[in-house]
């Protein structure tokens, strides 16, 4: 009686590089590969699970183009624009997230019926706006809540960074900037940095992240993102009254605040503790300061 040959499991995992373009190179080799994989993480983040097959996929920004390109086409511009907010998610789930609505989203647009569709006779596209339009609507469904709960961190932290960073005066002879910590979940700098641009308009600033090692560059005629650990800055330093200004803000805060009405629980929830040690108004006064 010959031995039965165990079963072996042909779950998949893939691993990416953490960037943008790793994650869509990920869903490119799922379909050129005709895998359906069960995880795709970031390679730092992955846990091995018994059975499972890891299997690390190269960054490809020739096949992230064309997942990118294939997903505005074939989803249209809406979807494609909340898809590379995903991207930028720090969950770590967003890889496996992401991946699951593509395939829910696009195998969707194939199998639609235009024949049942009441604007079908004045349509000469294959696939409608409506069409596109109907994955990503249907947040409740097991294959988008997940994709969608991650864009909607990206948006929330894109807010909390327009509200929290406080940026300082950094100047010496030759050079001047206004520079910025931040320290978000998710890299959102690439999403909130045309906000600041519109704000500082022709005055020279940094958005430094350093949770994620990049700096968001404005340098008054253009903006740009680079790698950059905190060896690598090479900053003015503060000018001579930024001491006195960050005194006077934190002197504003207090003056505003009510005691009768301090809500710490709430405080936290509003502003979240991580981000404390880059506010201005809650770092320590700085002793001996002289005020006019």
């Amino acid at each position: 009686m010959s031995a039965v040959e165990p079963q072996i499991s042909t779950d998949l995992a893939y691993l990416y590089d953490g960037t943008p373009e790793g994650l869509l190179s990920a869903i490119f080799a799922a379909y050129a590969r005709h895998e359906d994989p069960a995880e795709v993480t970031r390679a730092d983040a992955y846990q091995p699970r018994l059975l499972q097959t890891a299997v690390t996929i190269p960054t490809d920004a020739a096949h992230a183009e064309r997942v990118s390109a294939g997903i505005r086409k074939r989803l249209g511009s809406y979807a494609h624009r909340q898809v590379m907010k995903s991207t930028l998610s720090g969950r770590p789930d967003a890889g496996i997230a992401l991946y699951r609505f593509v395939r829910f989203a696009l195998d969707g647009v194939d199998r639609r019926d235009c024949a049942s569709c009441r604007f079908a006779v004045d349509c000469a596209r294959r696939t409608c706006k409506r069409q596109k339009m109907a994955a990503i609507n249907d947040v409740t469904h097991p294959r988008v809540k997940p994709f969608f709960d991650a864009v909607r961190s990206v948006d929330n932290e894109c807010e909390k960074i327009r509200q929290f960073a406080r940026f300082q005066h950094l100047k010496e002879e030759g050079r001047e900037v206004w520079f910025a910590r931040v320290n978000p979940k998710d890299a959102v700098v690439p999403l909130v940095l045309g906000h600041f641009v519109e704000r500082f308009n022709v005055q020279p600033f940094i958005l430094y992240d350093e949770a994620h090692g990049v700096a968001g560059v404005w340098d008054g005629n253009r903006r740009y993102l680079v790698d950059a650990d905190e060896g690598m800055l090479s900053l003015p330093p503060a000018g001579a009254d930024e001491a006195l200004m960050q005194d006077a803000w934190r002197t504003f805060y207090r003056v505003l605040s009510v005691e009768a009405r301090y809500n710490p629980e709430l405080r936290r929830k509003l502003m979240p503790k991580r981000f404390w040690k880059n506010l201005t108004e809650l770092q320590p006064d700085v002793p001996g300061l002289r005020r006019s």
